[in-house]
């Protein structure tokens, strides 16, 4: 079993989180807090929560500043991560798919910002959150992590994720003394993200009510669809052990089983109609062309391409063991969306004034 990295700290680890307030940070943030092995924790997020999030251990040994990576003022991460022992790099930008240059400035030049920073603070790792969405295209293939990270470049989201990838090899290369790691999920999932992963991905014009079990009858879905989920609390399980653990390189991270359509016919309680993709992705850049709903038409052709993953190593070498399956991950997400479920925190805020905010700052539902 890999060495115990808080060994070295004597016990003393402070870990300073980017993106600390989303779907994943918020539940990182939560189980790192509840080690005790790690004296302090500090969130960096572009938005402060206005309360205390979290399950309680927040006020003890979490503190949030306010810093954005894509920022080109440094000042705020640079006194984030004077003294830090690891980053937990999770900020990334979704939207506006309309603005490829907002995202680019946001995810691939404030992850080098991240990182050159981090190093000239003296820290001892680095863990990013990379993405299944970083892997070339392997449609039927399962992968384990030295399946190439090219993606498919036509999508923002896959061609940043593979360009930060290479920005990792040179900090690598570089900087041997330090402990890079990179975690690449499938799909993750949680209740109280549910509201914000639909204003994301589907838009206002989505009603919540359909998202009910059982509420469509019939749901069209293009053939070949297969994706992995996990539960964001179960990847934060994993994050937590990559900062704890003595381990470098990538990691697979998803639950079982596969979900195909059939699978997420029976998670909706409808009956499944293959569509042609062609058809599918014709209906999708039409809406997104006409700005009613946000997820741009290149997203699927990165999305169905891609391989599922092989989870070995981090149930080795990290000890992980999901609690939850996919399909239970993606079940409490719909039903989130359908109750219109929020978190504490403004990027998992529910259904609301805020919420409509976000649509309007990212251009769904406006005209161009």
């Amino acid at each position: 079993m890999a060495e115990s990295a808080d060994n070295e700290a004597g016990g003393r680890l402070r870990v300073v989180v980017t993106g600390a307030t989303g779907n994943i940070g918020s539940a990182v943030v939560d189980r790192l807090a509840a080690d005790p092995s790690v004296a302090e924790v500090v969130g960096v997020a572009r938005r402060l929560p206005k309360d205390e999030p979290g399950t309680g251990h927040a006020g003890a040994k979490v503190t949030y500043v306010a810093g954005d990576a894509g920022d080109e003022d440094e000042t705020a991460l640079r006194q984030a991560f004077t003294g830090a022992d690891a980053v937990v790099h999770l900020a990334w930008l979704f939207q506006p798919t309309h603005d490829p240059i907002t995202t680019w400035q946001a995810n691939a030049i404030g992850s080098d910002r991240v990182f050159r920073l981090a190093v000239e603070a003296g820290v001892r790792a680095i863990v990013h959150a990379s993405s299944v969405g970083a892997y070339s295209p392997g449609e039927g293939r399962t992968v384990d992590e030295s399946w190439p990270t090219h993606s498919t470049p036509t999508a923002a989201y896959g061609r940043e994720k593979a360009y930060v990838e290479r920005i990792l090899d040179a900090v690598e290369a570089r900087h041997p003394e330090i402990r890079v790691v990179r975690m690449r999920p499938g799909f993750v999932f949680q209740f109280a993200a549910g509201t914000s992963q639909r204003r994301i991905f589907a838009g206002p014009f989505v009603p919540k009510a359909l998202l009910k079990r059982g509420r469509i009858p019939v749901v069209p879905l293009p053939a070949g669809l297969r994706f992995q989920a996990v539960h964001s609390e179960d990847l934060a399980d994993a994050f937590h052990a990559a900062v704890v653990r003595d381990v470098r390189g990538a990691f697979n991270v998803a639950s079982e089983p596969i979900i195909d359509a059939q699978g997420l016919g029976e998670i909706l309680g409808a009956r499944v109609v293959t569509v042609p993709r062609p058809v599918v992705r014709t209906a999708l850049a039409a809406g997104w062309h006409a700005r009613l709903v946000p997820a741009e038409p290149a997203l699927f052709d990165l999305f169905l391409p891609l391989p599922t993953l092989d989870t070995t190593r981090a149930r080795t070498e990290l000890g992980w063991e999901p609690t939850r399956t996919g399909p239970e991950a993606l079940r409490e997400a719909l039903d989130g969306m359908a109750e219109g479920a929020g978190g504490a925190t403004e990027p998992l805020a529910e259904d609301s004034v805020a919420g409509r905010a976000h649509e309007v700052a990212t251009g769904v539902g406006e005209r161009p």
